[in-house]
């Protein structure tokens, strides 16, 4: 006999409590779905608990540092002390951030359990598209599901020959048990986890070596950015060892030592590994359930984040996509929305917005200088240092610039950069006029206040206008 199911009211399971998988929840609740999420770790999973919340909480104080060593140059003096002899405690800066990062995880459930979500604290695997097995501290369950979302995320990718032990070298989860400032961090990996993480504890007063396998820090960002961050870098005595990969990080006596693949070595006092991630897909039922992976693990998903298997979706850093929080959070709410047959667009990866939280910060959005110049898109560039920007000279800005890039002919915006600070802010009037498919005119017509670092989004696309 068939079970007839109330489509009116879906039963919808979750795996995994971080941004993929609690926007979803949010947005299954209020189309009136029964949903379940289940979670090991805690809401918000590695995004507020080990990642984004505590990394960047951390970095928001390495730049408080940075505006006080910064204000000697604006005319203020210490009264008690000199701002360049300030001292971090970091055990206290770790135990602040950690705090922040369980009290957003308890609001987070708080929340979603207002909406209506079951929340259990426990392990999922899939049995069959429509079964999952549960294992919580109160013991082993099975739930029945008419649709099911994989938000699993990833975990840091650890080399056999540098094995994380939390007290000399660490994952990026692991750097927030430290009690003391390290004296010299050796950061292995030049993406945006090493390069936030360096400038990070530079700025609070570490001395950092950032090796990099490639020929320069960030190798797949913005090259101008890119460039600007390394002479930032340089200039406040970060030393980057370029076109070196590190083979084996050992402890020593009393630090670590780095041995590089042409046979040198780098001595420090802690190491941090940030050599990518991977997937969360391992022993979680996938080919029982039919769904693809790629050979990185990375689970298969079209423009809604459907799976292979007709009822099954997945979200976040466990399909690959942009390891990016905002991303998981798209993709969860359209997978939702698509399976609750609520009205959708499919995610619009030359949308995506993101940033890099080094000091100075790098936003991107759309298309990049590098796809124009393989000839992927015909586009006019321009790039304006902030320099020239009266705001940023009041806030003594040194080094930082806007770059917008509009279609050629038409003047339709289609990419941006911007570096300084804050550029996380900075990036969404660029980011909205891409969604928007806005022309050069639309944004340097717009107000904006003077004086103001918006003024040059403003400024770069006047110099953009197409005389007709």
């Amino acid at each position: 006999m068939t079970t007839q199911v109330d489509l009116s009211s879906p039963r919808l399971v979750i795996l995994g409590g971080g941004p993929g998988g609690y926007e979803a929840a949010m947005v299954g609740a209020h189309l009136g779905a029964q949903v379940t999420i289940v979670e090991d770790a805690g809401m918000g999973g590695s995004a507020v608990l080990t990642d984004v919340v505590p990394s960047k909480s951390l970095i928001a104080t390495a730049d408080s540092v940075r505006r006080v060593i910064g204000s000697a140059k604006l005319g203020v003096r210490m009264a008690d002390s000199d701002p360049e002899e300030g001292r971090v405690d970091l055990g206290f800066v770790n135990e602040r951030l950690m705090k922040l990062a369980h009290s957003q995880s308890d609001d987070i459930r708080s929340g979603l359990e207002r909406a209506g979500v079951r929340v259990i604290i426990g392990r999922g695997t899939l049995l069959s598209p429509t079964r999952v097995k549960v294992t919580a501290t109160e013991g082993v369950t099975e739930l029945e599901a008419d649709y099911v979302l994989l938000a699993v995320g990833a975990h840091p990718r650890e080399l056999p020959t540098a094995v994380p032990d939390g007290e000399r070298i660490f994952t990026w989860k692991q750097l927030y048990k430290m009690q003391e400032l390290p004296e010299h961090l050796i950061v292995v990996g030049s993406g945006v986890t090493g390069a936030e993480f360096a400038s990070a504890y530079n700025l609070l007063g570490t001395k950092v070596t950032l090796v990099s396998s490639r020929d320069r820090v960030l190798p797949g960002e913005d090259k101008d950015a890119a460039e600007l961050l390394e002479s930032v870098f340089a200039a406040n005595g970060v030393n980057v060892v370029s076109r070196a990969r590190a083979e084996a990080v050992t402890r020593t006596e009393d630090g670590v030592s780095v041995t590089l693949g042409d046979g040198r070595t780098i001595e420090g006092s802690h190491c941090l590994v940030a050599v990518g991630a991977i997937p969360n897909t391992a022993e979680l039922g996938l080919e029982a359930a039919g769904v693809k992976v790629k050979d990185s693990g990375h689970i298969v998903t079209d423009g809604v984040s459907r799976t292979t298997a007709p009822n099954i979706y997945a979200a976040g850093d466990c399909t690959g996509v942009f390891a990016l929080a905002s991303v998981a959070a798209m993709q969860g709410r359209i997978a939702v929305a698509h399976l609750m047959g609520d009205a959708v667009s499919p995610l619009k990866l030359h949308e995506v917005s993101s940033n890099i939280f080094t000091s100075p910060e790098i936003a991107t959005v759309g298309v990049t200088e590098a796809q124009v110049l393989d000839g992927k898109y015909q586009a006019d560039i321009l790039k304006l240092d902030l320099t020239t920007n009266p705001r940023a000279k009041m806030m003594n800005v040194e080094a930082g610039f806007v770059k917008i890039l509009s279609r050629k002919g038409s003047g339709t915006v289609i990419g941006g950069v911007v570096v300084a600070p804050r550029a996380s802010e900075l990036i969404y009037t660029i980011a909205l006029a891409v969604h928007k498919r806005l022309h050069v005119d639309d944004l340097s017509e717009t107000f904006t206040v003077y004086p103001s670092l918006s003024g040059s989004v403003s400024e770069a696309a006047r110099r953009l206008h197409v005389h007709v």
